[in-house]
C-alpha cells in the first residue's frame, strides 16, 4: 500500500514540517470540524496540495486506523520546482511530461527509461495522473531517485514557462502527420509530451505543442503501451545524439 499518514494531529504536523512531499489529502465528509481539521484545508490550499472530500463508506480500508477522518498520502520522494530546475538545467536540456499517465506501473517504467536515456526531469500534473508512490518508485526500479521529479498543479502554465526558456514542446498523437524520428532532437531543449492510457495528451496541451509526432503503426492494432511508446521516442533522441558525436549505432 502506499505511503500515508494518518490522524488530524499526525497530519497537521506533516503540512507544518514540510520535509515530506504530500500527494494527496482524503478528508470525510461526515468528519467534526475543527480548528485542526481547518488548518490542514487552509495549509493544503496555500500549498496547492490536493485534497477530497470523500463519504464515509470509502474509509472502510482504514478502519484498523485512528483516522480522525483524514488520510495524507505521502511520496517516497521530494519533488523539485520547475524554477529550480531551469535556473540549473544544461545546453539542450530534454525532459518528459505525462499528461494523464495513471498507471503507476507505467509512469515508473518511463521514469526508468527517462533516466537510462539521460533527460534531465519528468513532470507529472498534480491531479488525473499518477503520484510518485512505493508503486511508481518499485515500478522504475529506483530511477525516480536520480532525476528530478517537478509536480505542477497546471501543465498549460507549466508548458508556458517552458516555452519562456526555450524548450520546444514535441507531443505524441497518433492522428499526428509526422513519425517521430523526422524530428531534429538535437540542438535545443525540447519536452516530450506522453498521454493517458486511454484519450491521449488534452486537447489544450496538444495544441500548445510546436511539433506533433506518431509512431507509425503497420496493422489496425492500435493499442502500443504508453512506457513503450515513451521508450521508442525517447531513445531516438539518444540514437541521433550518438550519430551526431559520431558513435556508430
Amino acid at each position: 500500500m502506499e505511503n500515508f499518514i494518518f490522524g488530524r494531529n499526525s497530519v497537521l504536523e506533516l503540512l507544518m514540517n514540510a520535509e515530506r512531499e504530500v500527494n494527496k489529502i482524503l478528508i470525510m465528509k461526515e468528519s467534526n470540524k475543527n480548528s485542526k481539521m481547518e488548518q490542514i484545508i487552509n495549509i493544503a490550499k496555500s500549498r496547492g496540495i490536493v485534497y477530497q472530500f470523500l463519504p464515509k463508506e470509502k474509509f472502510t480500508q482504514y478502519k484498523d486506523f485512528s483516522h480522525q477522518g483524514v488520510i495524507a498520502y505521502v511520496s517516497p520522494v521530494k519533488y523539485v520546482k520547475l524554477d529550480e530546475f531551469l535556473l540549473k538545467k544544461r545546453e539542450n536540456s530534454k525532459i518528459i511530461i505525462t499528461d494523464g499517465v495513471e498507471d503507476p506501473h507505467n509512469l515508473g517504467s518511463i521514469i526508468r527509461t527517462a533516466v537510462c536515456a539521460g533527460y534531465e526531469a519528468v513532470i507529472i500534473p498534480s491531479r488525473r495522473n499518477a503520484q510518485i508512490n512505493n508503486t511508481v518508485e518499485k515500478s522504475s526500479a529506483g530511477a525516480v531517485n536520480h532525476i528530478d521529479i517537478i509536480m505542477v498543479n497546471s501543465l498549460s502554465s507549466a508548458i508556458n514557462k517552458l516555452k519562456d526558456n526555450n524548450f520546444w514542446i514535441i507531443a505524441t498523437d497518433i492522428n499526428a502527420v509526422d513519425n517521430y524520428y523526422e524530428i531534429d532532437y538535437c540542438n535545443m531543449n525540447f519536452a516530450i509530451v506522453m498521454g493517458s492510457e486511454n484519450e491521449g495528451i488534452s486537447s489544450t496541451v496538444l495544441k500548445m505543442a510546436d511539433y506533433k509526432v506518431k509512431i507509425p503503426i503497420l496493422n489496425n492494432f492500435n493499442s502500443l503501451n504508453v512506457s513503450n511508446a515513451a521508450s521508442i521516442v525517447m531513445y531516438e533522441s539518444v540514437k541521433q545524439t550518438m550519430q551526431k558525436s559520431g558513435i556508430c549505432v
